[in-house]
């Protein structure tokens, strides 16, 4: 029987180890741009065409390559840093040529032009599957420059697994982000299909960070600095007020390298604890240096994890920077014993000092009940759901054609017009201004208003972005917007989907949107915050759920213009939320499965009042 063990050929070896460290376009724009920064430079220009799947290409000034280097960097284990094994535990640089270059060229068509300052011509390298096709000298400045070419070209089905170009270009962005933050002292310009996302000047860290975020987290920011015999810690920390409910910029770096630390993430939230709504999470981005033998960053082909060798003493540093700094500057709860602050109270004695009065409404009766009687056909059927739902039946048919849009975020406008007698009938009131209180035929229901809301207008919107008729209210004067380059990205691949929804927003500039429309059921006012949530809450969504993007953009809108908890509602507001609520399709729950309303059933009050 023949052998069946045999060593596989360079070709195909670089192929696998290609798919470990390049699992997508981004994967290779991290990897060049590391090596730019272990060349030494001071500026980095990354091009990037069709979210890199037709070009990736990275131009540094750093020192170059002489001819043998530039050769041997495409060989696999080439190194330029690492001599013996102990080496591997005194790294502080990010890579080395070679280090990816080998698996880069194994799938995709490959151009490198390299030379250093005492060389009068440089150096061009083509080759296409690992094969060499051209070498020969070259005109070129000081420094790299290295395109990558068909990425995944000769491996079809990883380029089949590759994603839309927006969603491509936005991990991209992000890694790009990664590498930019930390080495503020060095220029970046990223440009995609010819057109201009970041430009960043060598600056200070705050500089740095203003300048991939916004000119808006200049005031968002405060320092936060430790130094210590073990780690020495600094950067940035967001303000509690500007927490967001998505983790998106929340950035660890050790010795200038992106890691990820769910250990290190908790010491953070600890330190803010107590400053922070539920399920918030603060802004961050603190860079630790420390020495390369406390820790182990080869656990993973992409090193974004990390070991300690002391892990404990790590996070209580952090936490207690963390801390100080939100003390410090005044951002976290103080005691003074030596006063009482609550008498603190401005006094005007310029005016008499009234007793506050206390007004009873001595007709009001929450106990007041009556059951619906016959209506229109269409308010008909809602009665009947309320049967249905004591009755086993949990389906009824939604008839959303007769409801018109709200004109304003919390107020909800009549469906149908109840005559005086009628509304009697149907009187219900409100407890803690949180829920609506009615009598039924079997009981009592207690619905969530807010909860009830979210699902009708849910539901609203989903038929709206739909049929792409989402009712619109211009604004007198547009307002703009800016994003970051990231959500500015997002927006434009989720531009028809908002504008469904009755939105009128256009391009304006870099990273600037144009509001010039808001749907009816939201204050135009508030239009600018809207739409910011609206982006917020479509990216939690996305971390968490798959959604279609209709449904995703639904779910959130509904969630930010429902009315919130402590919102007074008019008896006739009452009805209308009842009479809307079970004409949805779903009104037994909110959107995201949260009950809309419970029942006490007759029986069940009468049992309780028995001795």
């Amino acid at each position: 029987m023949a052998d069946i063990i045999q060593l596989l050929p360079d070709s195909v070896a670089n192929q696998i180890a290609a798919g470990e460290v390049i699992q997508r376009p981004a994967s290779a724009v991290k990897e060049l741009m590391e090596n730019a920064i272990d060349a030494k430079a001071t500026s980095i220009k990354l091009i990037i065409k069709d979210a890199g799947k037709t070009l990736i290409q990275v131009i540094d000034n750093g020192i170059g390559m002489s001819e043998t280097d530039a050769r041997m960097s495409f060989e696999r284990h080439a190194t330029s840093k690492i001599r013996k094994a102990d080496d591997l535990f005194a790294i502080k640089s990010f890579g080395f040529r070679g280090e990816a270059l080998a698996s880069i060229a194994a799938i995709a068509h490959v151009e490198m032009k390299t030379r250093r300052a005492t060389d009068e011509t440089g150096i061009k390298i083509i080759i296409e599957g690992s094969e060499i096709k051209e070498q020969e000298p070259c005109s070129t400045p000081i420094g790299t420059s290295f395109s990558v070419k068909n990425l995944f070209y000769n491996v079809p089905a990883r380029r089949n697994f590759l994603k839309s170009d927006s969603v491509e270009l936005r991990h991209i962005i992000e890694e790009f982000t990664r590498v930019a933050i930390p080495n503020s002292d060095i220029a970046f310009t990223f440009h995609h299909n010819n057109q201009e996302l970041f430009h960043l000047e060598a600056n200070q860290l705050r500089q740095r960070i203003a300048g991939i975020f916004g000119n808006n987290y200049n005031e968002r920011l405060v320092p936060v600095e430790e130094e210590t015999n073990i780690v020495n810690v600094k950067g940035f920390i967001g303000k509690p007020e500007h927490a967001k409910r998505t983790r998106g910029e929340q950035y660890f770096f050790i010795n200038n390298r992106f890691i990820k630390s769910p250990y290190l993430h908790h010491a953070v939230q600890t330190a803010y604890r107590e400053l922070l709504p539920e399920e918030s999470f603060a802004s961050y981005f603190i860079l630790m240096d420390i020495d390369p033998k406390m820790i182990d960053i080869n656990i993973h082909p992409t090193k974004t994890e990390i070991k300690f060798e002391d892990e404990k003493s790590v996070y209580m540093i952090l936490r207690s920077a963390v801390k100080r700094s939100l003390g410090k500057f005044h951002l976290s709860p103080s005691l003074d014993f030596e006063r009482e602050n609550s008498f603190d109270l401005p006094v005007n004695h310029s005016r008499p000092i009234v007793a506050p009065e206390i007004k009873v409404d001595r007709n009001f009766n929450p106990f007041t009940q009556g059951g619906f009687k016959e209506k229109s056909v269409t308010e008909k059927r809602n009665t009947e759901n309320w049967d249905k739902l004591y009755s086993g039946f949990t389906k009824n048919e939604p008839d959303l054609s007769s409801h018109e849009p709200e004109r304003t975020q919390h107020t909800i406008s009549p469906q149908w017009s109840d005559s005086e007698d009628e509304q009697k009938e149907r009187e219900c009131f409100q407890l803690h201004n949180r829920y609506v209180v009615s009598s039924i035929k079997s009981g009592l229901v207690v619905i969530d208003q807010q909860a009830a809301h979210e699902r009708i207008l849910f539901e609203r919107f989903i038929k709206t972005s739909q049929n792409n008729k989402g009712y619109s209210q211009q604004l007198l004067f547009p307002e703009t917007i800016e994003f970051t380059t990231d959500d500015f990205e997002l927006i434009k691949e989720l531009s028809e989907e908002i504008n469904a929804l009755g939105f009128d927003i256009n391009e304006f500039g870099k990273n600037t949107f144009a509001i010039s429309g808001v749907p009816v059921v939201i204050e135009q006012s508030g239009a600018k915050n809207i739409l910011e949530k609206l982006i917020q809450g479509y990216k939690e969504n996305l971390q968490e759920l798959k959604l279609s993007k209709h449904e995703n953009l639904a779910r959130s809108m509904a969630k930010n213009v429902s009315i919130k908890p402590g919102k007074k509602l008019s008896q006739q507001e009452m009805n209308t939320l009842i009479d809307e609520l079970f004409a949805c399709e779903i009104p037994y729950t909110n959107p995201a499965g949260k009950p809309t309303l419970t029942m006490l059933q007759q029986d069940e009050l009468e049992r309780r009042f028995k001795k």
